[in-house]
C-alpha cells in the first residue's frame, strides 16, 4: 500500500487527522458505567450520547475540497 492515494479529496475541517483516541476513551467510559450498572442489577443501561458529547472532540466533521490547490501531500493516505 506504499503507492495508495486517496481517490475523493475529503478531509477534516480541524487539524487532528481522526478520531480514535476520543471515540476509544468514551467507549471505555461507557462500558465502565454499564459494568457497575450490571452488578447493580439495574435494568436501564447509559448510552454513549449520555457518557460522551460529540462537540468536545477535536475535529469537526469532514468537507469536500473543491479547490484546484489540492496537493499530493493531503490526499495521501
Amino acid at each position: 500500500m506504499s503507492r495508495s492515494y486517496r481517490k475523493n479529496p475529503i478531509l477534516g475541517n480541524a487539524c487532528p487527522e481522526s478520531e480514535k483516541k476520543d471515540k476509544t476513551l468514551a467507549n471505555r467510559a461507557l462500558r465502565r458505567i454499564n459494568k457497575v450498572e450490571v452488578l447493580k442489577d439495574s435494568e436501564i443501561f447509559s448510552l454513549k450520547r449520555e457518557v460522551s458529547d460529540v462537540w468536545c472532540f477535536p475535529k469537526d466533521g469532514k468537507q469536500r475540497c473543491f479547490t484546484k490547490e489540492i496537493t499530493w501531500r493531503w490526499l495521501r493516505k
